[in-house]
């Protein structure tokens, strides 16, 4: 696995799960990448609409399908004692579904969901990349509620070789979930409409 280190860490431990449940709650989104904790205020009412717009669509679809399951934040994903994340959507399918305990996902989902904040975004979409095409997630899709934009990160030899951009006027065809179409005028409405 590549090193995904944002400083020299001589003479300087890593966090683990251990540290990150005394984490407070304070209504803060903590999370811990290789061993460094990562603080982000909670997010705006748009970024919320689009989280519960897309989390309907997909939630209704998976439900009908029966085709696995979909968690929303805050649920943590522990990828390692040193990887542990809270994205905004997770998909697990029913042939992963044993990674899913009682308390959180232990593993890496299928799909994982990250809607852009001011505070977020080259954490989203440099160090949270990097660390899904690590371990293994399938699919990653960012989304820009200031463009308006999904993009597609699809898995493919170990690696996320780039991606695809579709639009608000687009729909999106879900490749880790067959069949799955979504209409992204629905998802960027503030009514989902």
């Amino acid at each position: 696995m590549k090193s995904l280190s944002l400083k020299n860490r001589e003479n300087r431990p890593k966090l683990s799960y251990r540290d990150y449940v005394l984490f407070p709650d304070n209504g803060k989104r903590h999370e811990i990448i290789d061993g460094d904790h990562f603080m982000s205020p909670s997010p705006s009412t748009r970024h919320q609409r689009i989280s519960r717009n897309l989390a309907i669509i997909i939630a209704s679809f998976l439900r009908e399908q029966e085709l696995g399951e979909l968690f929303y934040a805050p649920c943590d994903v522990i990828l390692s004692d040193h990887d542990i994340v809270v994205p905004d959507l997770i998909y697990v399918s029913n042939q992963n579904k044993g990674i899913i305990t009682e308390d959180n996902i232990q593993g890496p989902p299928d799909l994982i969901v990250e809607i852009l904040s001011p505070s977020t975004r080259s954490y989203d979409q440099v160090l949270k990349k990097d660390l899904y095409e690590a371990f293994g997630v399938k699919e990653y899709w960012i989304i820009d509620p200031d463009k308006e934009t999904v993009e597609i990160y699809r898995l493919s030899a170990g690696r996320f070789p780039g991606s695809e951009i579709h639009s608000r006027s687009q729909v999106l065809k879900a490749g880790i979930i067959p069949g799955l179409e979504i209409p992204l005028d629905k998802v960027f409405s503030p009514a989902g409409r």
